[in-house]
């Protein structure tokens, strides 16, 4: 069975949003046709929405799908997988931007670009690029990376962002430690 790389970005700003998404990076461990690759350094970051709410914790996982068939079947599956998660560890409706319990978005799936109507999910995820809370996490997995459709990669991504939003936009607070299954400080 062939497999395809996935990155998926996580964030959270109520509750303890570091264990949140320490524990959603294990949940995703232990679902089946999926393997953790590697998990990004957790970042600090601004909320982007209504104003007064508290701030963000991101990260990016990278994944190994192992792909039973096509593969826009294969990324719908995941995301009705990461939608789960949300809903197991409290995320609830809310209005768009509004603080949560724990987002998981679907970013890159391989080296394709598509849409789907059902779930919906359009990949490369259309906002990614212009979210320094996604491309800060994601540049410490895959600097080189050019999403398709991007006409960049995403170091480039990260470096034009970082000047639009500035350095106290996204800051690493911890490194992922895979033994331990969390993250450490520092």
């Amino acid at each position: 069975m062939r497999s395809v790389r996935a990155y998926v970005g996580f964030g959270a700003n109520l509750g303890d949003r570091a264990a949140t998404l320490a524990a959603a990076v294990r949940a995703l461990e232990d679902t089946p046709r999926l393997h953790v690759a590697g998990v990004s350094r957790l970042y600090a970051t601004r909320p982007v929405g209504p104003p007064g709410q508290p701030g963000y914790l991101n990260a990016v996982a990278a994944l190994d799908v192992r792909l039973p068939g096509a593969v826009p079947d294969a990324a719908a599956a995941l995301l009705r997988t990461l939608k789960d998660l949300e809903v197991r560890f409290g995320r609830t409706l809310r209005a768009r931007w509004a603080p949560r319990e724990l987002d998981l978005d679907l970013l890159v799936f391989g080296r394709q670009a598509f849409s789907l109507a059902e779930p919906p999910l359009t990949v490369p995820h259309p906002l990614a690029r212009q979210r320094l809370f996604v491309l800060a996490p994601l540049r410490d997995l895959a600097p080189g990376l050019r999403p398709p459709g991007w006409g960049e990669t995403v170091e480039r991504a990260y470096r034009r962002q970082l000047a639009a939003e500035g350095s106290d936009a996204a800051w690493p607070t911890g490194a992922w430690d895979p033994r331990a299954g969390r993250w450490s400080r520092g």
